[in-house]
């Protein structure tokens, strides 16, 4: 079991042995608490031409964000909106500056997330460790109105306007201790800052600090990925039991998924963003295997045969659009 593996099972469920990671938790949250304060009073003055909305979470770990994310520019733009997304580019290749993402892009250059919402959005993405650049740079070569930051809720030296903290809803805040005792990258605290608090499977209001709205991902279609072939969610006609082969932040949340379309599952968890390879899509039987929109797009001259992809999409409570929606033209206007 790989270290990330181990201590996520321990934070969720409060192992004993994390007393002792208690000291550090607490100088890591001292830590965090002194440059979120530094940064914000060095750059948050440095605003930009369009309004900038983070979409992030304080717990590593999935939680829904990019789907929300994606469901969020689809539905902006629907609304008239012309939205772009910068992202950090996660897992991809180190590079000097900027890079824009294109649905041909190569995911060593460009990382898992920022490729999925390339090609499911048709919206200009950014790539680049320096958040305040890509912004920059994205709104120096499109006629954007809008940012929507993938994650990066503690990148400060980016100024924003609106903060959605996405909180898996099986799982919270696990034991509720920074790390390394815990999962938060900051404190539960900062929750009370944020605009808008989007609870992915449902939420508890009096549980968390900001207004709260919940949002379901819903399972679509499965598509083979070796003829392009594919059904609804709920009309599969594969082989009941199945290998769910998963390298995503919360791997249980997708069997779960798998189970509620009343498939038998055999679960392969991956550390997130792991690069999956034909090995990993192998067993010696004729299960069908089934995996993330997020690990097909890193997969390529590799057997596929008898490998589906689940598609999802984040469905939204109206109250969300509406409020964010709500929040947004006040400071277009002020810009």
């Amino acid at each position: 079991m790989s270290l990330e593996k181990l201590l996520t099972r321990a934070w969720y469920a409060n192992s004993l042995w994390l007393l002792a990671l208690r000291p550090l938790a607490g100088l890591y949250r001292v830590i965090c608490a002194a440059r979120r304060g530094y940064l914000r009073w060095r750059f948050s003055h440095r605003r930009y031409s369009a309004p900038v909305v983070v979409v992030g979470n304080i717990a590593v770990g999935g939680s829904g964000k990019t789907p929300l994310l994606m469901a969020l520019a689809n539905d902006l733009s629907a609304r008239g909106f012309r939205p772009g997304v910068v992202s950090r580019g996660y897992k991809g290749r180190r590079r000097a500056g900027p890079l824009l993402v294109s649905a041909d892009s190569a995911v060593v250059e460009t990382g898992d997330e920022a490729l999925l919402i390339a090609r499911s959005c048709g919206c200009p993405v950014v790539v680049d460790s320096d958040r305040h650049r890509a912004v920059e740079y994205l709104l120096e070569r499109f006629e954007c109105d809008l940012v929507l930051s993938d994650d990066g809720l503690q990148h400060y030296a980016m100024h924003r306007d609106i903060e959605i903290a996405v909180i898996d809803g099986s799982r919270g805040l696990g034991n509720g201790y920074c790390l390394p005792a815990g999962p938060l990258r900051e404190a539960a605290s900062r929750l009370a800052s944020v605009d808008l608090i989007a609870v992915n499977g449902g939420a508890r209001p009096t549980q968390y600090p900001a207004e709260t709205m919940p949002f379901e991902l819903e399972a679509l279609r499965f598509v083979n990925l070796a003829n392009g072939d594919s059904c609804p969610a709920s009309q599969w006609s594969g082989t009941s039991s199945v290998h769910a082969v998963a390298a995503i932040g919360a791997p249980q949340r997708f069997a779960a998924t798998l189970e509620a379309l009343g498939l038998n599952v055999r679960l392969h968890a991956h550390d997130d963003h792991h690069p999956l390879n034909s090995g990993d899509l192998y067993f010696e039987d004729d299960l069908d295997v089934v995996i993330t929109a997020k690990d097909a797009i890193k997969l390529s001259a590799v057997d596929l045969a008898g490998v589906w992809c689940l598609e999802v999409a984040a469905t939204l409570d109206e109250r969300l659009v509406e409020r964010l929606f709500g929040r947004i033209l006040p400071i277009r206007q002020g810009i």
